[in-house]
C-alpha cells in the first residue's frame, strides 16, 4: 500500500461556509483536470449532507464545463431510482437535472438489477471507461463521501467483507432489513482518487469524526478511505467537530474560499 497522501481539516461556522468552500473545491478539481486530460470525473454520494451543496452547485452562472463532467456514484442502495431511499435519486433531483450535463455523462448503479449483478455490472462500466482493462485501478479527480455515525462511508461498513476487496472496483454490500442491500465502490478505488472530499454535519457525527481524525490507521471505515497520493478533507461543521481538540477547532477554516 501506498504511503498515505496529505490530510486537512476545516471546521465551519454554517453549512452555508462549508458548503461554499466545498463549491469552490469542486471548481479548482475540476478545471484542472480539464486542463490536465480534457475530462473531469467525480463519484457522489447520497445522504442529507450534501444536499444543499448540490443545490448551490446546481445553480446558474458557475461557468463549469458539464459537457466535459463525468457523474459518478459512490454507492448505492438496491431500489427504484424513485424511492426515497435512492441516493441517484436525490443527486438527479438536486443537481442533475439543473445543469447542463449531456446523458451520456452520467454513470448511475443499475441498482435495478440486484445487488451482485449491479456491482458487476458497474465495475464493467467502469473498467470500459477508465480503460482499466488490466486490472489497473482508476483514478478518479474527486470522490465527494460522508461519514455514518458507525464510521461507515460510501456503503462500506465496519466488519464487512467488502472493506477487504482488492480486485473489484465495486462490490455488492447485504444489509438486514429495514436496510437495503448496496452497491459501493471498494478502498482502492477511493485510495487512488487525486481528492477524497468528506462533508460532515451534525452533533450526531462528533465522536466518529474525532475517532477518524485522531486514529487515521485503526479507526473505522471512513478513516481508511483517504487517498494515497492525492489530497483528503474533511469539511465539518462546528457541531460535527465539537469534540475536537481546541487547537484543531482554532487552525481549521481560516480560509474559505466561496465560489461566486
Amino acid at each position: 500500500m501506498k504511503a498515505p497522501g496529505k490530510r486537512a481539516l476545516r471546521v465551519f461556522r454554517t453549512k452555508e461556509a462549508l458548503d461554499g468552500f466545498m463549491a469552490w473545491e469542486w471548481t479548482v478539481a475540476c478545471r484542472r483536470a480539464v486542463a490536465r486530460s480534457g475530462r473531469f470525473t467525480a463519484a457522489l454520494s447520497g445522504g442529507t449532507t450534501p444536499v444543499s451543496f448540490y443545490v448551490r452547485l446546481a445553480a446558474p452562472g458557475r461557468g463549469l464545463p458539464w459537457d466535459r463532467t463525468y457523474i459518478f456514484q459512490a454507492d448505492e442502495r438496491c431500489v427504484p431510482s424513485d424511492h426515497p431511499d435512492s441516493n441517484f435519486g436525490l443527486i438527479e433531483s438536486k443537481l442533475l437535472r439543473h445543469i447542463p450535463i449531456p446523458q451520456e455523462n452520467i454513470y448511475a448503479v443499475r441498482a435495478e438489477l440486484g445487488p451482485e449483478a449491479a456491482a458487476a455490472e458497474y465495475d464493467a462500466r467502469l473498467r470500459d471507461f477508465f480503460g482499466s482493462t488490466n486490472g489497473e485501478i482508476p483514478r478518479f479527480d474527486l470522490i465527494l463521501l460522508g461519514m455514518g455515525e458507525d464510521g461507515h462511508t460510501a456503503s462500506l461498513f465496519p466488519g464487512d467483507a467488502a472493506l477487504a476487496e482488492t480486485r473489484h472496483l465495486a462490490a455488492a454490500v447485504a444489509r438486514a432489513a429495514p436496510d437495503h442491500d448496496r452497491v459501493t465502490l471498494t478502498l482502492p478505488v477511493i485510495r487512488a482518487a487525486r481528492v477524497v472530499a468528506f462533508l460532515v454535519a451534525g452533533a450526531n457525527k462528533a465522536a466518529v469524526l474525532k475517532s477518524v481524525i485522531d486514529a487515521p490507521e485503526k479507526g473505522p471505515p471512513a478513516a481508511l478511505a483517504r487517498s494515497s497520493a492525492g489530497r483528503t478533507f474533511y469539511l465539518v461543521d462546528q457541531e460535527a467537530g465539537s469534540r475536537l481538540s481546541s487547537r484543531e477547532q482554532r487552525s481549521a477554516g481560516e480560509r474559505v474560499h466561496v465560489l461566486q
